[in-house]
């Protein structure tokens, strides 16, 4: 989930990412959007709940910081996303210091409530212990009573931690449970236990530039009434789409469906897909925080032009 941080600079100089709210230095507070006319925030529902929860969120891969300096601009995307209409926050134990850094954040913000929090947990070679203590661990460094989501993490111990998980959800520590995998070599195993277990999550690696969830995996999850949060959305089997596209002019045509960046046509291909919950791009800056939320606002392309959206994309 890493952008592509010098390239998509590049094109913010360039004039690329001229979307509202995008000033620098500024978000807009929701009161200010509203004055402003902009659109509202797309929201998709959780099947198995039917809560509503904003069609982009935010990856915390980079987060794992220490130092003040590289604290603050973590500080300033935590107090500027709730303004912006963003909520889901996705991290992990993986991901270093990155769980510790948003609950010390979260505390110091007084936002904690106004997040949905996932995370995930591991269970090595189906040590049920070790998946307790990962689970205890985040409760305690996000300094939280309650996780919004939980999911297996590459779907390592999924048989031995996912009863656990149950309980805990039945007891109201964690609201939502699933399993995630980044790899496209896992999809198999992944549908053999969508196939199997009831989930209200599954977490895929899907994007413009690597479209094989689209094949099966996203198919199944919306037989299976599994809500679908997308891992390396600006991924793909060439690299980051940014490395492709960042000297090439956006298509006039993207305005069809009120697409101001190539943040905003990655994000906006991959939640115009029935299918699909969220994408959680990560970033640590906060204008490509508000360029990716914009992606949820406006109009998406329809299956015709989802289909033109990928024939320009495979031509570079």
């Amino acid at each position: 989930m890493t952008n592509r941080y010098p390239t998509r600079r590049e094109a913010i100089k360039a004039g690329l990412l001229t979307g509202a709210g995008l000033a620098i230095g500024r978000l807009p507070l929701a009161a200010e959007a509203e004055e402003s006319g902009q659109l509202p925030l797309i929201t998709r529902p959780i099947p198995s709940s039917g809560e509503q929860i904003p069609a982009v969120g935010l990856g915390t891969n980079r987060y794992s910081v220490s130092t003040p300096e590289e604290m603050a601009p973590l500080r300033e995307v935590l107090r500027g996303m709730p303004g912006l209409g963003g909520k889901v926050i996705d991290t992990a134990p993986g991901y270093r210091r990155s769980e510790t850094v948003l609950g010390e954040l979260m505390a110091e913000l007084g936002t904690r409530d106004q997040f949905f929090l996932s995370t995930k947990v591991t269970a090595p070679d189906g040590d049920v212990q070790e998946g307790i203590r990962q689970m205890e661990n985040s409760f305690k460094v996000l300094q939280t009573d309650t996780i919004d989501l939980m999911e297996v993490h590459n779907l390592n111990g999924t048989d031995a931690i996912l009863p656990v998980m149950r309980e805990w959800k039945q007891e109201g520590r964690i609201r939502y449970i699933g399993v995630t995998t980044s790899r496209t070599g896992a999809h198999e195993s992944l549908m053999e236990i969508m196939r199997r277990e009831d989930l209200d999550f599954i977490q895929v690696n899907y994007s413009i530039g690597s479209r094989e969830a689209a094949e099966n995996v996203l198919p199944l999850a919306q037989d299976r009434g599994m809500a679908v949060m997308l891992n390396v959305p600006f991924g793909g089997r060439r690299g980051s789409v940014f490395g492709l596209l960042a000297d090439k002019k956006l298509p006039e045509w993207a305005a069809d469906f009120d697409c101001n960046s190539w943040a905003q046509f990655s994000l906006k291909y991959l939640i115009s897909h029935p299918a699909v919950t969220c994408p959680i791009p990560g970033t640590t800056d906060t204008e490509h925080l508000a360029d990716n939320l914009g992606a949820a606002r406006g109009r998406l392309p329809d299956a015709a032009m989802r289909t033109r959206m990928e024939q320009l994309f495979d031509s570079y």
